[in-house]
């Protein structure tokens, strides 16, 4: 049984801690948080995606959770409708179709349910050093002591740890999209009922939905910027930027300042020449992060670990002929879902775009 250690439990992470499980592996996940990550975004699961959740056995359940949503509101800088719709969203696409879109504490959850009693999970704690030798990798952490496994995978987001041990600094590999956004929650204090509200203004703009039965809002709010540097005050630039909006630009910056669950983050994707090195490979945003902007991270993740884990699967034992598998089938469809991010600047992609992206493999190809 071969041992492998996951590095991060997000819903790449766990998704392939249960798979790996299901198909007769020994996976170990490590993860920074002290426990599963709550706060977040709406995030959306489309095309074949919804395969890996029905196959998993959470598609069901998934769906119950998805966030409601009647329509959304545009408006202008000092919060006039200029435009509405009750069969498009901007955080979702078309209503009417069959892709979802939750939560991400909610996705997470539902996917560590899968592996909370089978798969060993070590909360508050990193990967901090890796030695491999021709028998496995050594992997010393920040905290527990040094264990060695057979494979290491970095499911462990943009900022990956396993990445820039196991291939090199980040700035070697990150292309930076010019903007950075922060997602944080709220008390629903503008009183919306399944409504979504999107307004620009100049180069800052957000996107508020309520989520919990309309109790609580989730904002995301984007702004231009060019890399800042290392050790910028995200939260304060933040708290500044939405003061500084003219349509509830106070309220909103108070919700900022007293958010438990505040989150700012470039907006960058990942390019790598390969995924994989020695006994280590990249999975999710580690290895490939299209950005939010592409709305298809979530889709990229599920879909990775399942091909990662039928590709060791099918390789008994070898893991330079997995991650090779794994490599060929997933990176034509990561190219074309991170073109998605691209393609319309300061907007998002066309529906054709989505459409053809989503479902551009075939689980079982």
């Amino acid at each position: 049984m071969q041992s492998v250690l996951i590095s991060g439990a997000g819903i790449a992470g766990a998704a392939l801690a249960h798979l790996l499980r299901r198909r007769g592996f020994a996976p170990t996940v490590v993860e920074r948080a002290p426990g599963v990550r709550a706060g977040g975004q709406a995030i959306d699961v489309r095309g074949v995606a919804l395969d890996v959740l029905d196959r998993i056995g959470v598609l069901g359940q998934a769906r119950e959770v998805r966030t409601r949503v009647r329509g959304m509101s545009v408006l202008d800088a000092d919060g006039t409708e200029i435009d509405r719709s009750t069969e498009y969203a901007l955080s979702s696409g078309r209503l009417d179709g069959d892709d979802i879109e939750v939560l991400r504490e909610d996705l997470v959850r539902l996917l560590y349910e899968r592996t909370r009693e089978d798969v060993a999970h070590v909360f508050g704690d990193s990967v901090r050093a890796l030695t491999e030798d021709a028998d496995g990798v050594v992997v010393e952490f920040a905290h527990a002591p040094a264990r060695r496994f057979d494979l290491v995978v970095g499911a462990d987001g943009l900022h990956s740890a396993v990445r820039r041990l196991a291939f090199g600094p980040e700035e070697d590999f990150t292309r930076h999209l010019g903007s950075y956004l922060s997602v944080f929650g709220a008390a629903n204090f503008l009183g919306l009922e399944d409504w979504q509200l999107w307004m620009r203004d100049g180069d800052a703009g957000f996107g508020i939905m309520p989520v919990r039965d309309n109790r609580e809002l989730r904002i995301a709010f984007g702004f231009e910027s060019a890399p800042l540097e290392r050790g910028t005050d995200l939260k304060a630039l933040v708290v500044e930027r939405l003061a500084g909006l003219r349509w509830e630009g106070d309220r909103l910056a108070k919700a900022a300042l007293e958010a438990p669950d505040f989150y700012c983050d470039a907006m960058a994707q990942i390019h790598l020449d390969r995924w994989s090195r020695g006994r280590a490979v990249l999975l999710g945003d580690a290895g490939h992060c299209p950005s939010p902007l592409s709305g298809q991270g979530t889709s990229l993740a599920l879909v990775g670990a399942y091909v990662l884990a039928d590709a060791l699967a099918a390789a008994a034992g070898d893991h330079v002929a997995a991650f090779a598998a794994y490599e060929s089938r997933m990176r034509p469809f990561v190219t074309v879902n991170q073109a998605l991010a691209t393609e319309n600047p300061g907007g998002p992609a066309s529906e054709e775009s989505v459409a053809r992206a989503k479902n551009a493999i075939a689980l079982d190809g």
